[in-house]
């Protein structure tokens, strides 16, 4: 039996990170405006950097998901018409809504735009999916708490046509389909408005009622407790079972994420679906090399959330809330002049230093530095400005989208 092919749906924080998202491989990439999106401090999308890469996207053969999907009140309805009506000329694939309220609208206003059905709407059963089916919707998110064994018994209870979208790599929120106050109670920033400051990533420590100032931390060993602390999901190792569930597109997280975040994980996940679709003993075959590449941006330690049911404490909960760095990020190669390629320096490096070129076919060139100069002509040793533009000799083995990175270990 042919087996279906998943959309790969990757994140994108800026028309940077969406032109390397499709080029490494995203069948689809998901976008936040500069309002109503639940991800306030992203650099987010300018109308204009929003129509450039929805253009980019479709030349490619891409698509484009703008993220509408706060827990809209009073006042953010009048705000969220309009923006509904400028998305409506740009003319986006999707727009991903999690409020009722914006979902009406977007029915109204931009009825030819489809309407995907955000994880923030608690998406945990097949009658959730059958009633959003009902209004309109063409796509769920599941929730994050779902096993495989429940998302395939929605989709045999949902219509052949409607779609289901669910995470297959990133972080996990600890809170029930991302509904939390923590952020909102302690800091007065609304994760469901789009401002979380991320306290579940904080480090904690108990007080006893009748001697307050007195703080006990809680070890769960040397390097301290981070009670609300998730892994962070990765499904790599199981993109059959997905592909089984009837899972129609698999979503990464990481929406303030590098480019070089992004073009990691496009460019892996690329590769498993397709090396499995094309050859199971294939893809067991490249395990290696897929989790070796996976492990090469930043991450968390890893697991398999709630797909295999329910996890316990070692899977889930984490021992620290920093990320684990094996490469750095250096650049995009934005194009070439006189055998030197033009870069907008993210991190320093140096003439004579060996980094890598990262391409979208899998391919990872290792290159000395071999001269830099500044905008002007003027020959430099090291490059530490950040977002200084450069042109950089690399031995014309580069070409316009690969990642410059340095490797740290």
């Amino acid at each position: 039996m042919e087996r279906k092919r998943p959309e790969l749906l990757i994140p994108a924080s800026s028309l940077e990170v969406l032109k390397t998202a499709v080029v490494f491989g995203a069948d689809a990439v998901y976008i936040g405006g500069e309002a109503f999106g639940l991800r306030a401090k992203a650099k987010n999308f300018s109308m204009e950097d929003m129509r450039e890469g929805i253009a980019f996207a479709h030349a490619h053969g891409a698509k484009v998901h703008v993220t509408v999907n706060i827990l809209a009140h009073n006042d953010d309805l009048p705000g969220v018409e309009e923006y509904l009506k400028e998305l409506k000329e740009l003319k986006p694939d999707a727009l991903i809504i999690a409020d009722p309220a914006i979902f009406e609208l977007a029915k109204e206003i931009c009825p030819e735009i489809e309407r995907h059905i955000s994880t923030q709407a608690n998406n945990t059963n097949y009658g959730t999916y059958l009633f959003w089916w009902k209004q309109g919707a063409k796509r769920v998110v599941s929730a994050r708490e779902l096993s495989l064994k429940e998302i395939r018994e929605i989709r045999e209870r949902i219509p052949e046509k409607m779609e289901i979208e669910s995470f297959i790599h990133g972080a996990m929120c600890i809170s029930y389909s991302g509904r939390c106050l923590l952020s909102n109670y302690f800091t007065g920033r609304d994760a469901n408005q789009g401002a979380c400051t991320h306290p579940c990533r904080w480090k904690y420590a108990v007080v006893e009622e009748t001697r307050p100032g007195e703080y006990m931390p809680v070890y769960e060993n040397e390097r301290g407790t981070y009670i609300f602390n998730s892994k962070d999901l990765c499904m790599i190792e199981h993109i059959p079972e997905m592909i089984d569930a009837g899972i129609d597109s698999f979503k990464i997280e990481g929406r303030m994420k590098t480019a070089l975040y992004v073009a990691t994980v496009a460019r892996t996940y690329r590769k498993a679906i397709d090396d499995y679709l094309e050859d199971p003993e294939k893809y067991e075959a490249n395990m290696p090399w897929y989790l070796d590449q996976i492990k090469d941006c930043t991450y968390r330690q890893f697991t398999t959330g709630f797909y295999f049911g329910k996890p316990d404490e070692t899977s889930q909960i984490y021992d620290n809330n920093t990320y684990i760095k094996e490469y750095t990020y250096l650049g995009i190669i934005g194009g070439e002049k006189d055998g030197l390629y033009r870069i907008e320096q993210r991190n320093k490096f140096s003439v004579g230093e060996t980094i890598e070129i990262m391409k979208p076919d899998g391919r990872n060139v290792e290159v000395t530095v071999g001269k830099i100069l500044d905008e002007e002509g003027k020959e430099m040793e090291s490059a530490p400005h950040p977002r200084q533009v450069l042109y950089v000799d690399l031995a014309g083995k580069a070409e316009r989208y690969d990642i410059l990175r340095r490797a740290e270990n």
